[in-house]
């Protein structure tokens, strides 16, 4: 009797050690930063009196009367960033010119007082309903900077600021994400005094305060800047992101368009914050549309490469897209835009490792198994036993098969833990090392030449804690 005491005890702390999850390590995603993640790809849309001026940044003393798209349709925008495999899309809704694109109780530099739609028109608005018909989330740029404003650096601004950010963000939906430029103060029209007008950019928005705003009116919503507080700048505008890269940002002492490029795209291994790091990069030269530069999109192919360098390496990728003065995405840039969609559905189209026999060197019992890296569930994965660092974790592609594509996964949800891994083949009796790599977070995609394996193998070499793996992928891409 004593002796069938023990052996259930024993069996029933089995059975509990064999369900218990690791504890969570280190910062951890908020809710909107989770649905963030799961986006990707998503399209920016520079897009305001800069188009009919042909300038990249406007003076602030444009005249309204210059703003009239011919034939501006946002449903034609929707669609195609839809087809383009697109799920979202932010509009400046006003730059650093002040111009604004809806119907402001605060200014008159706005589409009221243009000859689009008799005065009468709200882009934001139209923008609005086009994303919801096509499925889209709708984001929101609005400059700090305003070179049109008479009372810019001085606290009455902050109020005006402050009163079109509730406007955007009461009267048009849903918003996913608010974008705060890093252009703060120099010369400008402000009314008027054509002058120059600096400003402390640690300070002189509030943005603490600021931030509130958005986390009252709009609490789903991630807001982006060089420092967050959400999401992070890359620290550059070529579409390249960091291998090495944390979802993590010592944040507290960053600031809009501070100094702080060179850290930004790597982040802080002891960072205090979740703050992932977004790739924003135009498909022409410029970010608004030029006539001259129709011939200067960039290809499908380029748009392959900045999509592995950017969501590739644990980042989203904004990618703008500039209508033209019809107000209609000009068709070159359509045409790269489904050219790259069509590769990368070739891309991604012969999958290798759904539902293949996983094993793994130690695992923390059946609910972590190594098979949840593999049965298309991101809310499973293999762990392995608490004091495990280092593990690897084996899918047996039962024959040699051609493979040159790795995608790979961390549950987040418990933290960005992997600090070094590698990958290798089981080609001709021998293991081969095809990928070495850092980080992992969200999602990492790595390619390498082509080579016939029968087993894939990748071992975390360092890792914070035990390891948490949701999802590994293999692929034969046409190319290599």
């Amino acid at each position: 009797m004593k002796y069938l005491a023990s052996l259930l005890l024993f069996l029933l702390f089995a059975f509990c050690s064999d369900n218990k999850a690791p504890e969570p390590v280190g910062p951890l995603p908020s809710e909107r930063q989770l649905a963030w993640h799961d986006l990707g790809y998503y399209m920016f849309v520079h897009f305001s009196i800069n188009t009919f001026t042909d300038k990249e940044w406007g003076y602030g003393d444009e005249s309204p009367s210059l703003f009239n798209p011919s034939k501006l349709d946002c449903r034609q925008w929707a669609k195609v960033a839809r087809d383009a495999g697109m799920k979202g899309i932010v509009i400046t809704a006003k730059h650093h010119d002040g111009f604004c694109l809806w119907p402001s109780k605060y200014t008159e530099h706005s589409v009221k007082n243009s000859p689009w739609r008799e005065g009468k028109g709200d882009l934001i608005r139209e923008l609005r309903q086009a994303c919801d018909e096509y499925g889209l989330k709708l984001g929101i740029y609005l400059s700090p900077w305003d070179r049109n404003s008479s009372v810019y650096g001085t606290p009455e601004y902050i109020t005006y600021y402050r009163n079109q950010l509730r406007e955007l963000l009461t009267e048009y939906g849903d918003i996913f994400e608010v974008w705060f430029d890093g252009a703060n103060g120099g010369d400008g029209y402000y009314g008027g005094a054509r002058e120059t007008r600096r400003i402390d950019n640690r300070t002189y928005y509030d943005w603490p305060n600021t931030i509130q705003i958005v986390r009252d009116l709009q609490p789903n919503a991630v807001m982006f800047s060089d420092a967050g507080p959400d999401v992070r700048w890359v620290g550059n505008e070529r579409g390249i992101g960091s291998l090495t890269n944390w979802c993590l940002l010592n944040r507290d002492e960053m600031y809009p368009g501070g100094p702080f490029a060179k850290i930004l795209g790597q982040g802080h291994e002891d960072g205090k914050y979740w703050v992932p790091a977004e790739v924003d990069v135009s498909i022409r030269p410029g970010w608004f549309w030029h006539a001259r530069e129709d011939t200067m999109v960039k290809s499908p192919e380029k748009l392959l490469d900045i999509y592995y360098t950017s969501v590739g390496r644990n980042c989203n990728l904004i990618l703008n897209v500039p209508p033209d003065k019809r107000g209609l995405i000009h068709e070159n840039d359509v045409k790269s835009l489904l050219g790259f969609k069509a590769l990368l559905d070739r891309e991604f189209a012969n999958e290798l490792a759904r539902g293949k026999k996983v094993s793994a060197s130690d695992t923390r019992g059946r609910k972590f198994s190594p098979a949840n890296v593999n049965d298309g569930n991101p809310e499973t994965f293999w762990a392995t036993n608490d004091n495990v660092t280092s593990a690897d974790i084996t899918i047996d592609l039962v024959k040699e098969t051609e493979v040159n594509r790795i995608l790979m996964q961390e549950y987040i949800k418990l933290g960005q833990r992997v600090q070094e891994f590698k990958v290798e083949a089981l080609s001709d009796g021998s293991w081969k090392e095809v990928v070495k790599g850092t980080t992992i977070g969200y999602r990492i995609i790595r390619k390498f030449p082509t080579i016939k394996a029968s087993k894939i193998k990748v071992t975390i070499l360092r890792s914070k804690a035990c390891p948490v793996i949701s999802n590994i992928e293999l692929y034969r891409a046409p190319g290599d």
